[in-house]
């Protein structure tokens, strides 16, 4: 345990190699599931699944920094839990604890997205069974499972075009608190508000500069208004 936990070695990850492609899978089919089979979900299933998801996302961020912090790679620049997935662990969290329908909101939208893309093109450096390779996925299914599908769905939230832009607001609020104040005083890439990923992703598509920032602002609301339609469509689907 101390040698898998304590370690810096291991295969380098390989996108879309057999391990990749089978936590892909386990991703869609975790979906799915719960799609077909929540309103099966009883007051006590409930419950338990609801401080299991929670223990889940806690243990996960704690862990990752205990191990960057165990491997002597932790820092400032890299290892703040402020990109847009772990606020989305954060505030998922907390609305797992309180159910507050704002909050469950706020994750919806921040919490769908961003780790879909982290699962398709994870920033890993290690292949299966490194310890950094089962908290990184483990931790982004369960943001989007708590985000789209348990909260939402479970809690009947109610979500509207008025409470879609409130949301984006809060993000573009946040993001400008990271891109003028927090990158650059610390020199850091948090919400990828520096540079693009070094990873391919979409975001590879926007250009550099000021068109960079003006295209990601564009894509962070095309994203929200898709996602309202999406949660509509699937509302209707299912009732």
């Amino acid at each position: 345990m101390k040698e898998w936990f304590g370690t810096l070695d291991g295969e380098p990850f390989t996108a879309f190699g057999t391990s990749h492609i089978t936590i892909i899978l386990i991703y869609f089919i975790v979906m799915l599931m719960l799609i077909f089979t929540y309103k099966k979900i009883n007051k006590k299933q409930y419950q338990t699944l609801r401080w299991v998801l929670f223990s889940i996302l806690i243990l996960a961020e704690l862990s990752y920094q205990v191990w960057a912090a165990t491997n002597g790679i932790w820092s400032m620049k890299e290892q703040l839990p402020l990109h847009l997935c772990s606020i989305a662990s954060i505030v998922g969290a907390i609305a797992l604890i309180t159910q507050h329908k704002k909050l469950i909101t706020i994750t919806f939208f921040i919490g769908f997205i961003p780790p879909f893309l982290a699962l398709l093109t994870p920033e890993l450096p290690y292949d299966f069974p490194n310890f950094r390779f089962f908290i990184f996925f483990i931790h982004h299914i369960t943001i989007s499972f708590v985000a789209p599908l348990f909260l939402v769905l479970i809690n009947d939230v109610q979500l509207t075009l008025k409470s879609t832009f409130e949301a984006y607001g809060y993000l573009l609020v946040y993001a400008g608190i990271i891109g003028f104040f927090v990158n650059p005083n610390i020199k850091s890439n948090y919400l990828y508000l520096a540079n693009p990923p070094s990873t391919s992703s979409p975001l590879d598509l926007l250009g550099s500069g000021a068109n960079y920032y003006l295209q990601l602002t564009l894509l962070g609301l095309v994203v929200f208004i898709g996602l309202y339609y999406f949660y509509r469509i699937c509302r209707k689907g299912l009732s």
